[in-house]
This record gives structure tokens, sequence and C-alpha cells, in this order.
């Protein structure tokens, strides 16, 4: 076995193990050490739910049968001892069924932790009960004078039941996040099988199959439009409420909307492999993970329960043998202790933390894959981010034309657009796509050549004409001079300039950038709010970078870096504090895989979802500086959620050693005991659910 890691919040373990061990002997081992255990598939998460809600049910109906039977046993032994015949007997009647039906499950979880050579909470109640009842047992039989402890050890039994019913309501709330993704996924898809249109359950579509979609339906499965044009809603993944236009050959993902039109698609990824079914596998997988503060917890529980068994025993010597205490006062000091000292607030202070911290953000379009990255995120110094595509839109734009001679800004730009329409290069793109948006008329070409790494030429009504870099008007003998001071202006600025000449006449020049996204400057803004230092890296040369750095507000940047060098400047950052890098997920996979914490952009590819400690689904920077936000905000919890683990643990276990007795005549009574730890636990997943409240 490699790893196991058990969550208490999710009631789940995770497993990595080799051959010759295989699901079905660690199921056979778990039940041997008196746990109950399945193997829990993909396709169980409505099984999952049902289990959740069947647990709730019987845990309510424990509770009811708890008060009904443990309330008039605490009325007859508080209010009516005199006036009920046998009423000794009554509560005894009464509490027996709660301690051995109702508290059953404690003792097996007693037996089991035994059997283990450990010992947990359950360990605890079902001492403090049992001390509790076989003492109220011997009096009846044997010391008719003496007091019984029967309603004592019910209640004690019935608010713990009541605690652990609010928890699992509570823990219910935590999953939604997982609940409203799973809802999203259509039940069934139309495909074409045999030339016939048939509806088939979404579990029986294949890769490859062609499927059918029409308006208002929800696309069933990943695939690629082989005919038809539509516009879907891809707000579910990427956040965007504006429809997305699709046209043949566009990918379609899972759950999103189609609006308007019909069109058919070829099948690429079903079942588990759907990139909505992905983003659920890694919410689970984050909500089922520890992050490295639990660890502490783990560690004290370790501990705690042995020391608390100690501190009874003590406390009851004392009292009894030392200070002549009668038997049952001393016996009820070290019930008290028990039973206050359970440490199950202890043991939810970090999961539930992390499955709200990690819900949150997926409904954020955040994706934190576990309580490592939630932990290592709160800690960063450095943020780093590449440009290309993460800072700026990866997409070049012209942005300026600019005219230098008696021609016009639309003349300088046709002819430029007629040239590039001829040419594949990305920057000829930008030209004709910006051309077009501008309306210009676009006219034919002859003789078009393209010089790699120098620009174009092509004939126009007779003419020569000419567009590229200095080195092409060099080429042709085509005189600059008088216009480098402009190039230059336009070069400081982060742009690349392409000169037009018609023959040996300069006509102007057309400026293109990859321009940064909106969000950019406000991102690096927050993080420095945050105080966080920001760097960006790329490959472009220092007056570039700086262009580009100056504009979303960076003040240190590496430039001129090889994508495969990126990550030898992230590990020198990280000499000096923990680093995390912003990237596209594909070209930046070293650097991100190095950081700390490799934040991810990118609706949901591949690559992204593989590669980064975060995934950013919206690919919208602003939500850089909510993830760490959110680690922050989640890291509060866990340490308010120790604390007050700790606290109720710290305060109520002098108190019911009897410290407080001989000033001020105080004792903690097992049942008021019962229900502070039952609130404990309570209190922390409360405190938990709160963070859906903050805003990021």
């Amino acid at each position: 076995m490699t790893s196991a890691n058990v969550n208490l919040t999710t009631e789940k373990a995770t497993i990595e193990f080799s051959e010759p061990l295989n699901e079905e002997k660690i199921v056979s081992i778990v039940t041997g050490l008196g746990y109950s255990a399945e193997v829990l598939t993909g396709k169980d998460a409505d099984k999952e739910a049902l289990l959740r809600e069947k647990e709730i049910k019987r845990l309510r109906l424990k509770l009811i049968i708890g008060v009904l039977f443990s309330l008039p046993a605490l009325v007859i032994s508080m209010f009516l001892m005199d006036a009920v015949p046998y009423e000794k007997f009554i509560v005894w009647l009464l509490a027996t069924p709660v301690q051995f039906y109702i508290g059953a499950q404690f003792y097996r979880g007693a037996w089991g932790a035994l059997r283990n050579k450990t010992s947990d909470m359950d360990t605890l109640i079902a001492m403090g009960t049992s001390a509790a009842y076989f003492y109220s047992v011997y009096a009846v039989l044997f010391d008719p004078m003496g007091s019984q402890y029967f309603e004592a050890a019910a209640v004690l039994i019935t608010m713990v039941i009541l605690g652990k019913y609010l928890e699992a309501v509570a823990k219910g709330k935590t999953s939604e996040a997982i609940k409203r993704l799973m809802g999203l996924s259509p039940k069934t898809a139309t495909v074409i099988r045999d030339k016939k249109e048939i509806k088939i359950p979404i579990d029986d579509v294949k890769v490859g199959d062609i499927v059918i979609v029409k308006p208002g339906e929800k696309i069933p499965v990943d695939g690629i439009i082989i005919d038809g044009l539509s516009s879907v809603d891809e707000s579910m993944i990427t956040g965007e409420s504006m429809p997305v236009e699709k046209k043949k050959g566009d990918t379609v993902i899972s759950s999103t909307i189609n609006k308007h039109g019909s069109f058919k698609f070829k099948a690429t990824k079903v079942g588990a492999n759907t990139t909505l079914s992905r983003i659920i596998k890694l919410i689970e997988d984050a909500q089922g993970s520890k992050a490295p503060i639990q660890r502490f917890a783990d560690v004290v529980s370790s501990y705690f329960v042995p020391a608390v068994i100690l501190i009874a025993a003590i406390s009851f010597i004392i009292w009894y043998f030392i200070l002549g205490e009668t038997f049952s006062f001393s016996l009820i000091i070290a019930v008290s202790i028990l039973v206050i000292a359970c440490p199950c607030a202890l043991g939810l202070a970090t999961p539930t933390a992390i499955m709200v911290g990690t819900g949150k953000g997926a409904q954020e379009g955040v994706l934190i894959k576990g309580g490592e990255a939630l932990e290592t995120a709160h800690n960063l110094k450095y943020v780093v981010f590449d440009k290309t595509g993460t800072i700026t839109k990866g997409k070049p734009e012209v942005t300026d034309v600019v005219v230098l001679s008696k021609s016009s800004e639309k003349r300088v730009l046709e002819i430029s657009a007629s040239i590039e329409q001829s040419s594949e290069h990305p920057l000829a793109e930008a030209i004709v796509s910006h051309a077009k948006n501008k309306n210009a008329i676009l006219v034919s070409t002859k003789s078009f050549k393209a010089i790699p790494g120098h620009g174009v030429f092509a004939r126009i009504s007779g003419k020569n004409y000419y567009l590229g870099n200095e080195k092409l008007m060099k080429d042709f003998s085509i005189d600059v001079s008088g216009h480098l001071g402009k190039i230059q202006d336009l070069e400081e600025q982060g742009k690349t300039v392409m000169i037009l000449s018609e023959g040996k006449k300069i006509l102007g020049l057309i400026a293109v950038a990859d321009t940064i996204k909106e969000t950019s400057p406000e991102a690096v803004k927050q993080l420095q709010g945050l105080g966080l230092k920001v760097y960006m890296i790329t490959g472009d040369n220092q007056r570039t970078a700086k262009a580009i750095a100056e504009k979303a507000g960076i003040k240190d940047f590496f430039a001129e870096v090889l994508p495969e060098d990126k990550a030898k400047y992230v590990k020198q950052l990280q000499a000096e504090g923990k680093v995390a890098m912003v990237g596209d997920g594909i070209n930046d996979a070293p650097a991100l895989a190095q950081a700390d914490i490799g934040i991810a952009m990118g609706s949901g590819t591949d690559v992204a979802m593989e590669t980064g400690n975060i995934v950013l689904m919206r690919d919208n920077l602003l939500d850089v500086p909510k993830a760490i936000k959110l680690s922050r905000f989640t890291m509060s919890k866990i340490r308010q959620n120790m604390f007050w683990a700790l606290f109720y643990n710290s305060v109520g276990i002098p108190v019911a050693a009897g410290v407080l007795y001989s000033s001020t005549g105080w004792l903690l009574n097992p049942m008021v005991a019962g229900g502070a730890m039952a609130m404990s636990s309570v209190s922390v997943v409360t405190n938990s659910l709160l963070l859906k409240l903050k805003k990021l």
C-alpha cells in the first residue's frame, strides 16, 4: 500500500496500492478490523447521495427514540423520584434500550479501536456511559440508598446522537457544489445509429457516435461539430455570460446549453472523461485530501484520548481515595471528563473547512486540487505570470495605422490587407481581420511572395508593394531613415512594426501587438494589495517586455527567457519564498510543476487540469487573487475550528475534574458535558459553513 487517507467529513477513504493488493482485499481488511466499507465507483454518485440521506434518516430515528426514552427517565429522576413507585427500576428500564440500542454504534466503534490497539471518541463515550450505567445497576440491586445515574447515561447518548444528526445535516450542505454540478449533466442523448435518430441514456453514448443537439438542449458529451451552426451558453465552464458562436470543427463541452441552432457533432469524450466529470472528480479529490495542518490534528488526537483516560482515572483516584469523596461522586467526575473530552470536533476542523472552501472555489470557477494547495497558497510570497495568453490575449491585434505620405489611413490599411490576405502568418491574419472590421475593400494581387523573417511582396495594378520590417526595406534599398524615430516609439510600446512602401516610397506603418487583457492591471493591483510581489516572465526582448509589464502594472520581469528555462527562474525565486506560477498549462508546464503552486489558465483544457494545482476555468486573471483570498479565508477557518475544538477540551476537562468544586461548588454534570461535546462538533461545522458567505 502506497498511501491511505480517511476523510471524516465525506466518510471516504482514498487508498493507493499495487499488486498483490486489490479493491476486494482492501475491503476485506477494513471489515476485518471492525469497520464497514465498499468500493465507490464513478457511477455511484446517486448511490452515495442515497447513503447519506439514509444515514440522516437513521440518526433522526435514533434521536427520536432516544428522546422518547431518555426524557421520561430524566423527568422521573429529577422531579418524580418519590412520587412514582419502583421509580429506579422504571428509569433503569427506560435507560437500557438507549444504552444498548441507540448507543450500540459507540460500543462497535470502541471495540474496533481496541482491536486495532488504539482509542477514539467512541472509546470515551462507551467507557463514560457504561461506567454510569453499570454503577447504577449496582446501586439499584445492592445499594438502595445510593445514587443512580441511568438518566445521565441515557441523556448523554441522546445528546451525542443529536450532535451527530446535526453534523450529518451540516456535512450534507458542505458538498452542495458537487451536487449542483452533477445536476447539470443531461440524462439522455440523441444519436444516429443505423441511419436512425434514437434517444439513449447518457451512459450508453460511445466515442465516435454522431450526436444531434437541438435548440435549448444540453450538450450530452464532449465532441467536435461536424455539421451545423449555433451559439452555445458555456457560462457553467467559462463564466462568460455571452453565448459562444460554434461552427464545423469547433469543440463543444458536455452539459453546456445549445441556444438557437441545431448541429451534429462527433463524440470524443464520454462518461468519466467528459470535462464536467473531470471537474467533479477534481473537486471530490480536493475535498477528500488532507492539508498538512491536518497532520497536527491527527497527532493531537492520537495522544489525546489515552491522556484523557489517564486523567479520568487519576481524578477518580484522587477524589475517592485521597480526598475521601463518595464512590458515586468520584465516578461522575471521571465520566464527565471522558465525555467532555471527545475530540470529534478536532477531527472535523480541517476537512469541513476544506470541503466548503473547495466547493466555494468551484462556484467561482476556481478549481483547487486539494488541501495542500489551499494551505500553500496562503503562504505565497511571489506570483509569476507568463506573458503570452496569460497577461496578454495571446492573439495579435492591429493597434496603430500611421500615414507617412499623402495617402490616407484607409488606403494604407486596404493595400496592406490586400497583400496579407495571401499570407498565413498570425500578423497577416490580424491585419486582414482589422481591415474587414473597418469595412475596407480588399483587391486581388499578383506575384505574391513571402520572405520569411522579413515580410511580403506583391503587385497591385502594376505597382510593386512591400510590407515588412526594416530588414525587408534594406534588402530592396528602400530608405526608412526619416521614419526611424516613429518606428522606435512604437517598438518601445511593445509593438511589432511593419512598414508599407509603394516602390521606393514609404506609405505608412502598421503596428501590431499582443494586447493585454482588460483584467490584467486590476488583477496585478489586487495581488500587490494582498502583499504579494508580482513578476512577469517572457521570451520577448527587454524593450517589449518592459512595455507590457508597465501596462499591466508589473515592476519586475524576466525577458528573453526560453520556454524550457522558465522553471529555472521560478526556482531562483523559491530560494526567497513560496512561488505561484500562472500560465496557460501548455508551454508553461515545467514552470507550473516547479512552482510551489501552479495556477493554470484555460477553460478546462486537458493540460491545464493535469498540470496546475489550481485551475482557473474562466480564464480570468481576477480569479488569481480570488484563489489566494479563498486560501487565506479557508486556513483562517481551520485555525478557528482548531482553537474552538481545543478550547472546549482545555476549559472543560479541568472543570469536569472538579478543580472549581472546593472554591465555588461547581461540578460539570455528565449531561451538560455531553451537550457541550456535541455542540462543539456542530459549532465547528457551522463555522466552516460561514465560509460560504465570504466575498472573494
